[in-house]
């Protein structure tokens, strides 16, 4: 799961049926686009939750299917509604990931098409092919009500595809992998087949920690989060984890905390459980709450912080 340099294709020509290239997934938030990149890769590699912005980094997810190899780089939902540090350093992520991809998958939700939506394909960079996935079908009442959606989308540009799918329910994800393959260019693959991410070991434990603060706090305070690793030791299987949650209030502090440590005693043990099936070992995690006032409105916090 380590971080690793793509092998090297000096020596090796790609065979006619072999294909590998980037493929960005982007959206408005709450799409699924991170449930769908974990549906495609077969692995939880991108932290979900129900709540807008869960997914803050760009991270790739690695699916090895031959002669495909597809490298799926997950990114933000373009934020239109709210301004700020953090939130145009997100939606820069977004604009780079599509300057370095070989097709796109726009994800939609199957019940509307928002002017959300309609601001993220101004986005999109009319030379790339675009796959529509036109997301959550399983929660139509009436799937009737998908055919004028559909209208809808083929009016607005001449897409590769579009492939209605159920990330959450697997529905149509062959297909949707299909219609990717036949715009990957010709190479052979850029990373061995048993890799499933770009990302090392202390960036998804950091991340495991802020989905379960996510997942389990309310509206408010998820947002005024992030989570930094500070050591991260290897004995043996054992990992050894020590992270510091950081927030902008005091108040929030003891919302995080809860009556005697309890809230944060438990959102440690969730994060722990997960990180121990996803490593295949067991872990220690030590999480630390501290204060740091203004951190996601300061240009020089965020770099700092990795954003």
């Amino acid at each position: 799961m380590a971080e690793q340099a793509p092998a090297s294709t000096g020596t090796r020509a790609a065979s006619d049926d072999s294909r590998c290239g980037f493929v960005a997934i982007v959206g408005r938030p709450s799409v699924g686009k991170s449930t769908l990149l974990n549906a495609l890769v077969g692995a939880r590699i991108s932290i979900t939750s129900r709540k807008p912005q869960t997914t803050r980094h760009r991270i790739a997810g690695i699916l090895t299917e031959p002669p495909a190899q597809y490298v799926f780089v997950d990114t933000p939902g373009f934020q239109t509604r709210h301004r700020g540090a953090l939130n145009e350093r997100l939606n820069r992520t977004v604009r780079e990931s599509l300057a370095d991809v070989d097709v796109v998958v726009w994800v939609l939700d199957a019940a509307r098409i928002t002017p959300e939506d309609e601001a993220v394909a101004g986005l999109l960079p009319p030379e790339l092919p675009v796959v529509v996935a036109v997301n959550k079908v399983d929660a139509l009442k009436d799937k009737r009500g998908l055919l004028p959606r559909l209208e809808q989308l083929g009016a607005m540009r001449d897409w590769a595809a579009i492939v209605p799918v159920s990330a959450d329910k697997g529905t149509q994800l062959s297909e949707l992998k299909a219609e990717i393959a036949k715009r990957l260019p010709a190479s052979p693959p850029l990373y061995p087949p048993d890799e499933l991410t770009d990302r090392d070991e202390r960036f998804l434990a950091a991340e495991r920690v802020r989905e379960k603060i996510f997942r389990l706090l309310g509206d408010e305070v998820p947002y005024a989060t992030t989570v930094t690793i500070d050591r991260f030791e290897e004995e043996g299987r054992l990992r050894r984890i020590h992270a510091t949650v950081l927030v902008d209030k005091a108040s929030q502090r003891a919302i995080l905390l809860g009556e005697g440590g309890l809230r944060m005693k438990a959102i440690a043990t969730d994060a722990r459980k997960d990180l121990e099936r996803l490593f295949g070992g067991p872990v220690f995690l030590e999480v630390w709450v501290r204060v740091k006032k203004g951190w996601a409105d300061d240009d020089a916090s965020l770099a700092r912080l990795g954003y």
